[in-house]
C-alpha cells in the first residue's frame, strides 16, 4: 500500500502541492470506492459493501474545512463527476481493463464539466481564477513555511556543515513560483493524471478489500500499454502548438501533449521495466525514483513509449538471460 501512503502525504510535501490539482487526495476514494461497491452490488456483491463505503463518501464530502476556500466545491464536485462516471463505465462494461475504463470515465467528466460551463451554470474566466488563486494561496504557504524554517537554529546548524545541501534547497525555493506558474498553465492535464491515478488506487485498493470483482485486476507496470490510436493526441497538441495560425488553441495544445506524453512516458517506463524485471512487478519507489531523476529519464522514457507505438518491444524482443 505504498501507493496509499504516497497519496495521503501530498499535502505536507512542498513541491507536490505546488503540482498536484486536488491536495486534498482522499476526497478521491470515499466516492471511487463507493461506485465500485454499486457496481459490485449488480454483479451479485454484498450490499453492505456499497453501504459503507457511500456513507463514508458522504461523510467525507459534508465535511467542509475550516480554511475552505472557492476551490474546494469545484475540487468535491469533480470528485463526485469522476466517480459516477467511473461506476457507469464500469456497470456498462464490467469485462473491460482497467486502464480504458479509466480514461473514458475521465474524458465523460472532463465534457460533462464543459457542458456544465457551456449552460450557464459557472463561468470560465471565474473557474481560471478561482485555480489562480488557489495555487497562490499553497505557493504562500509553503513559501512561508520555508520563510520559517530558514530562520530557525537548525538550518544554521545544517547550513554551516552542510553548505552544498543548503544551496540546494535555496534553489528549489526560488523556483517554486515558476513551479506554481507551470502547474496553473497546465491544470487540465495535471487534473486528468490525477483523475488516472486516484482511479488506478480505489480500484487496487477495492479488489484487495472484497471478494466481488468489477474487472480484470490491475497488471503490473511492464504490462503497461494502451491502444496506439492515443499517438493522435500527442500529434494534435503539437500542431496546436506549432501553427501559428492556432495560436488562440496554444494552452490546448500544451495541456494534451502534457497529458498524453506523461501516458507514453509511463509506457516507456514500462518498456524498461520488462527489460530489467520481465515478469515481475516494479516497485512503486523505483518509478517514482526514476520519474524524480531528472529531465533526461523523462525525455527517455517518453521516446521509448512513443517508439513501442511501432516497434512494440515487449512483442518482438525478449531479455537476454
Amino acid at each position: 500500500m505504498v501507493g496509499l501512503v504516497l497519496a495521503l502525504s501530498i499535502p505536507v510535501v512542498a513541491q507536490f502541492r505546488l503540482v498536484v490539482p486536488i491536495e486534498q487526495t482522499i476526497l478521491f476514494l470515499g466516492p471511487a470506492m463507493a461506485a465500485s461497491g454499486l457496481v459490485a452490488w449488480w454483479l451479485g456483491g454484498r450490499l453492505l459493501m456499497f453501504l459503507a463505503w457511500g456513507g463514508l463518501a458522504i461523510w467525507m464530502l459534508s465535511i467542509s474545512p475550516s480554511n475552505a476556500t472557492s476551490f474546494d466545491p469545484l475540487s468535491r464536485g469533480w470528485v463526485l463527476l469522476l466517480a459516477a462516471a467511473f461506476g457507469i463505465v464500469s456497470w456498462m462494461e464490467p469485462r473491460r481493463a482497467f486502464f480504458p475504463r479509466a480514461l473514458a470515465a475521465t474524458a465523460v467528466t472532463f465534457a460533462v464539466a464543459a457542458m456544465i460551463l457551456a449552460v450557464g451554470q459557472g463561468d470560465v474566466q471565474d473557474v481560471g481564477r478561482t485555480i489562480s488563486e488557489e495555487f497562490s494561496r499553497r505557493l504562500s504557504q509553503v513559501s512561508g513555511q520555508y520563510d520559517a524554517w530558514s530562520r530557525s537554529p537548525e538550518w544554521r546548524n545544517m547550513s554551516e556543515r552542510y553548505p552544498g545541501v543548503a544551496a540546494v534547497v535555496e534553489q528549489g525555493e526560488a523556483r517554486l513560483p515558476g513551479l506554481a506558474r507551470t502547474s496553473i498553465g497546465v491544470f487540465p492535464a495535471l487534473l486528468g493524471l490525477q483523475s488516472l491515478a486516484m482511479l488506478a488506487l480505489a480500484y487496487a485498493v477495492y479488489h484487495r478489500s472484497s471478494r466481488t470483482r468489477i474487472g480484470p485486476l490491475l497488471r503490473p507496470l511492464a504490462d503497461f500499454r494502451f491502444g496506439d490510436q492515443l499517438i493522435w493526441g500527442i500529434v494534435l497538441g503539437v500542431t496546436l502548438l506549432v501553427l501559428p495560425s492556432l495560436q488562440a488553441a496554444r494552452g490546448l495544445g500544451l495541456n494534451l501533449v502534457v497529458f498524453f506524453g506523461a501516458l507514453y512516458a509511463l509506457r516507456g517506463l514500462g518498456v524498461l521495466s520488462w527489460f530489467l524485471a520481465p515478469g515481475k512487478p516494479t516497485p512503486v519507489l523505483l518509478v517514482i525514483a526514476a520519474c524524480l531523476a531528472g529531465p533526461v529519464v523523462g525525455i527517455f522514457s517518453l521516446g521509448l513509449g512513443l517508439a513501442d507505438t511501432w516497434i512494440d518491444w515487449r512483442g518482438r524482443l525478449r531479455p537476454a538471460g
